[in-house]
């Protein structure tokens, strides 16, 4: 029988308890240690390469790229944040505030902008505000012009044109924010604020819209990390902005090393970016209301005659310019070249786009699925925050992501050719730089985020304990994942499948500089054909992205048209 001194620690049954409900998983562990690895491998590599060059291309870049890049960029930024708040404001206050005959329709046809790539946009505005463009020829028409220099007309090709291309396509993401928080918190605030005799004009500003504030830097954030991340409209309006100096510094100047440095600068840029749509996520704040409050309507004020008139015609001008002029400059080109639909090319690029999204979707929503039902099963703090780190690949620019990608996979190559040399007598070669598994992971690593997000959600809904019962039930791990957790969350696994397939679909900043020679997707084929200057030549290809990526914007639309599911 043995005794226990003052010194001795008493046993804890309830912490003997809990660790023994807490299994570790090594090998769900060494899998999001893997995982993390590989979204982090070209951002190190970035910054590697970036610190141990020479320096001789620094003064060079420091004088001639940078400043100017910079400036280019910083406007652009201040034009689209400044741009997209005033339009996804204006548009969620138009929509929840009043009421008119078109307000349910313009409610979800606001999100289709989204639907459309900015470098598509890019190729629309360019054609339709051209000189020989529709609107040119008709103001000429109008006003019996017979040259340009007869009139004025602001010019595409520039960075105010450039702001307007992605002012366009973005701004739903700051209109879905900022309707959400409307519709949730302004309802019983709104009706505090009116009971006590404010105004409705005193009761945005003073009320909803600082309430909002969180939800709207978050949206902004999201559309600068677009902004950036874009090279294709920014290269056909010749804006010089970071991203597309990075892409000609490295190939027009062929110097690795300069372009590393300049994508150190932007990846500075995307983590200040990224800290601030965090921040302002921590600082959103959600009362949960009552059910009954839920489900009833938000007070609306009724508009009629030309007050309703004038608010559909507003609500429209923005899916007009996001969605409308693409629509109707490759609708418009492809009618004149049916045939196009027999091309081999066309066909080559779709089965292309068919197999690297498919390819991608399964990848990454496996992915997710490892990491997140790792965090299930472990409770780890450090799962979760290596499951945080293997996210950050969305905010990466692509054209980052492909650049440390890049010199990675060249490195890993030259390595193993090195060792087959020596031991072997015989060259590998490339194995992976310049394939189509490069552009797979690059984009896996992009859009896991997504994957995570949208499988996480459905995760989310499942009781935390049901693994362990059927587990206690007799069933194993791996059993219960297949026959319980997974069929339960097939509605969230196909949500992450869709929304990586689409995002897959229009990915070209790291697929331009990743594939391989001959290697065409639908957006590198559009790609081409706008860089020789004949953007009618990639409008059915341009069609086929549009028509694809209007899947998951009219799923989320449809939840829109129900306020209390919004």
């Amino acid at each position: 029988m043995t005794s226990l001194t003052l010194g001795d620690s008493l046993p804890n049954p309830e912490g003997s308890a809990r660790e023994a409900r807490r299994p570790s998983h090594p090998v769900a562990l060494i899998i999001a240690l893997i995982t993390a690895a590989i979204v982090l491998l070209p951002i190190a590599t970035i910054i590697a390469v970036a610190l141990s060059s020479g320096g001789a291309d620094w003064p060079h870049l420091v004088r001639y790229v940078l400043p100017q890049a910079s400036r280019t960029t910083a406007v652009l930024l201040a034009l689209v944040a400044f741009g997209t708040a005033f339009i996804g404001i204006g548009c969620a206050w138009l929509v929840v505030a009043y009421d008119f005959p078109t307000r349910r329709l313009l409610a979800w046809a606001l999100v289709l902008p989204l639907a459309v790539p900015p470098y598509l946009a890019a190729y629309a505005f360019a054609e339709f505000f051209d000189y020989v463009g529709p609107l040119q020829s008709m103001i000429r028409g109008i006003f019996g012009f017979q040259s340009r220099n007869q009139y004025w007309f602001p010019e595409i090709r520039s960075t105010g044109g450039a702001a307007l291309v992605m002012v366009s396509v973005t701004f739903p993401y700051v209109y879905l924010t900022t309707r959400v928080v409307f519709l949730m918190q302004g309802r019983n605030i709104a009706d505090v604020a009116r009971t006590l005799g404010a105004a409705p004009a005193r009761v945005f500003w003073r009320v909803l819209l600082p309430v909002a504030r969180p939800a709207i830097a978050a949206g902004i954030a999201l559309v600068l990390m677009e902004t950036i991340n874009d090279i294709g409209a920014v290269e056909h309006l010749g804006v010089r902005t970071l991203t597309l100096s990075v892409y000609s510094t490295w190939l027009n100047r062929g110097s690795l090393e300069g372009a590393a440095q300049i994508a150190l600068v932007m990846l500075l840029l995307v983590i200040a970016l990224l800290a601030a749509e965090r921040a302002a996520r921590s600082r959103q704040r959600f009362h949960a209301p009552r059910a009954t409050q839920m489900k009833s309507r938000p007070p609306r004020i009724r508009l009629s005659g030309w007050r309703a008139a004038a608010a559909a015609f507003l609500g429209v001008i923005p899916i007009l310019f996001g969605f409308g002029i693409p629509l109707l400059i490759f609708g418009r080109y492809a009618l004149n070249r049916l045939e196009q639909i027999m091309d081999p090319k066309l066909a080559q690029a779709f089965f292309t786009s068919l197999s690297v999204a498919l390819a991608t979707a399964a990848l990454t929503v496996g992915m997710a699925l490892v990491l997140l039902y790792a965090v299930r099963l472990s409770r780890s703090r450090k799962m979760a925050v290596l499951v945080r780190i293997a996210s950050i690949g969305y905010g990466l620019p692509g054209t980052i992501l492909a650049l440390g990608l890049l010199i990675s996979l060249a490195r890993f190559d030259n390595f193993v050719d090195a060792l087959a040399r020596e031991y072997a007598g015989f060259s590998t070669g490339l194995i992976f730089t310049g394939s189509a598994v490069a552009v797979v992971l690059a984009c896996s690593i992009r859009f896991l985020a997504l994957a995570e997000g949208a499988v996480h959600s459905g995760l989310e809904k499942l009781p935390p304990h049901l693994d362990e019962a059927a587990r206690s039930l007799g069933r194993s791990a791996a059993s219960s994942t297949l026959t319980v957790l997974l069929p339960l969350l097939k509605p969230a696994i196909l949500t992450a499948c869709i929304l990586v397939f689409v995002d897959t679909v229009k990915e070209l900043s790291a697929t331009i500089l990743l594939r391989p020679f001959g290697f065409n997707t639908l957006a590198t084929f559009v790609y081409e054909n706008a860089s020789r200057g004949v953007v009618e030549d990639g409008a059915m290809a341009a069609l086929v992205i549009i028509a694809t990526s209007i899947a998951p914007v009219i799923l989320l639309s449809g939840a829109l048209m129900r306020d209390r599911e919004a």
